[in-house]
């Protein structure tokens, strides 16, 4: 028995492990990638928008001017009062040499390139070369030393990226001509016109070029032009240095999200996960041994599937156990008549006395007749919750339809007499289905006819009652057995008058009334009337509906 036991168990795990084969758990998991994409995307969409620093960069661009023309005033003032000579007939200009050596006292470390132009275009001194034994020679700083770090490639990488999209900053090349002059500087022909003038440019590296030129006077007279340029590098650094400080807030921001991501992805996958797999357990298992797990106490909405779940196994579960009760009480039922059936052919068979034979036939002709009428019942019962489920319900007016069925009945002659109490103008509103609402009144004017002596009176009556329309059915026969007011809405449940032949109802029919009843989200029960001594006067039924909406 335990070897049988655990063969069962290895081939419900088989089964399992192919049925779960394409699911992915943890890092693996697609409800884990898409938590962490949403929620990496929603950091990173700002992030990317806060490195643009734009308006930061023009800022200090035109910080950066802004002190050129500063320094450059300065300087021209100097070189105004200082490098000036005058000629024989009374015109100044600027002296080459003594702007050279005045360019290399003020502007000496520093950071600035300074050119000076003549009035006539032409370049009298340029800081960059130093005038030597051997000629000029260039001055300039060497790169710092030290590699590049990671942050500084993800910059770089980053910037490389927003200046080849669209819309960018289209700064005009920088190019210095072999011998330069004025006219290859806008701003130095500006100056040379009596104002200062600033510009932007960019080389072929893409390193962009500050440079701005100021007008030499002396006694308002322009003598020529001073153009002071520099690199952007402060600008970059500074604008380097706060991406920098936002790829660090970033990554520790990215870092948590992750951490969060995967947790939120726990939290909501493992239980979802355990709900899957456990109902994967009850689907192929073969017993009742596995459960939903109860995650109820969580109060979200995995608490609320775990509920669903586990509610709609029970729920599974009953109608199963519902289903095999059925089985067994139809394989009784029929079994009955079945077995009266076969012990009368085999007798018939061997009886000669016509009497007897005609006897038989009739037990015979009754028992297939017990048959059909179970049948028939056991099949209307059966096909009932398929059919509930799928219809439409509709207003459906009880008084008006009770004053129907009675009206039908009274077409009848003979037996008691049936009367109908309901307030006249008043709706008796409720959702459902009138034919089966119709059957079990019937049921339950049938049943109430079959007990009510001759003579008697069955009075049906309808009223509302708080959100209900409760309705009675009131009969004069001896009443209920005591101890069996819910026992007679069991299936195949009879108790019948002694006077009435064996057979002729299946029992079903209490059971199917209530069984439309609860379906209409109503109540039906049975209870005995009495009179002040306690002497019963027959029996009522009250049944009571959900008022609908008209």
């Amino acid at each position: 028995m335990a070897d049988q036991s655990h063969k069962q168990q290895a081939e419900i795990a088989q089964t399992l492990k192919k049925h779960r084969k394409g699911r992915k758990r943890g890092w693996r998991s697609s409800l884990t990638h898409k938590i962490l994409l949403i929620n990496s995307l929603v950091l990173l969409i700002p992030v990317v928008g806060l490195m643009h620093l734009e308006q930061y960069r023009l800022s200090l661009i035109a910080t950066e001017l802004d002190a050129l023309s500063i320094q450059g005033r300065a300087f021209s003032l100097s070189l105004g009062s200082t490098a000036v000579v005058a000629s024989q007939v009374g015109d100044e200009k600027l002296v080459p040499e003594l702007t050279r050596s005045l360019m290399r006292a003020m502007l000496n470390d520093i950071g600035v390139r300074a050119r000076i132009f003549s009035t006539s275009g032409e370049m009298l001194a340029d800081s960059l070369y130093l005038a030597g034994i051997g000629g000029p020679v260039e001055v300039g700083e060497l790169p710092p030393p030290g590699g590049v770090g990671m942050l500084d490639r993800i910059i770089r990488f980053y910037e490389k990226i927003i200046n080849w999209l669209p819309g960018q900053d289209d700064w005009p090349l920088y190019r210095e001509a072999q011998n330069q002059s004025a006219e290859d500087y806008t701003e130095v022909l500006i100056a040379l016109n009596g104002e200062p003038a600033g510009m932007v440019r960019s080389d072929t590296s893409g390193r962009l070029v500050l440079s701005m030129a100021v007008p030499v006077q002396r006694y308002r007279q322009v003598l020529g032009a001073l153009m002071l340029s520099k690199d952007a590098e402060v600008v970059s650094e500074a604008v380097q240095d706060r991406r920098r400080d936002i790829l660090a807030v970033c990554g520790l921001a990215l870092g948590v999200t992750v951490l969060l991501s995967l947790y939120l992805a726990g939290i909501i996958g493992r239980p979802l996960r355990r709900l899957a797999n456990a109902a994967d357990y009850v689907r192929y298992g073969k017993g009742r041994q596995y459960e939903i797990p109860d995650f109820t106490h969580r109060r979200d909405e995995i608490g609320d599937l775990s509920g669903a779940l586990r509610a709609m196994t029970e729920a599974l579960w009953s109608r199963m156990d519902a289903i095999e009760g059925f089985a067994a009480d139809v394989a009784h039922e029929i079994k009955n008549p079945l077995t009266s059936l076969r012990s009368a052919v085999e007798t018939v068979a061997r009886v000669s006395d016509p009497d007897q034979q005609k006897r038989l036939m009739s037990i015979i002709l009754d028992d297939v007749q017990r048959l059909d009428r179970l049948i028939s019942d056991i099949s209307d019962a059966s096909r009932l919750d398929a059919e509930l489920s799928r219809a439409d319900m509709e207003d459906v007016d009880v008084g008006k339809l009770l004053e129907a069925l009675v009206e039908i009945q009274c077409v009848n002659e003979g037996g008691p007499t049936f009367e109908v109490s309901v307030d006249e103008g008043e709706d008796y509103l409720v959702q459902g289905l009138e034919g089966r609402l119709g059957q079990v009144f019937r049921n339950l004017m049938t049943n109430a006819q079959t007990f009510s002596p001759e003579g008697g009176k069955i009075l049906l009556s309808a009223h509302t009652q708080e959100d209900c329309v409760v309705i009675t059915i009131d009969d004069e026969g001896p009443g209920i057995i005591p101890g069996k007011l819910d026992a007679i809405f069991d299936r195949f449940y009879t108790e019948r008058p002694q006077e009435e032949k064996f057979g002729t109802h299946s029992g079903l029919g209490l059971s199917i009334s209530k069984q439309i009843i609860e379906a209409h989200n109503g109540t039906i029960k049975a209870v005995n009337r009495e009179n002040s001594q306690g002497e019963v006067l027959g029996a009522r039924f009250v049944i009571s509906l959900p008022i609908g909406q008209a």
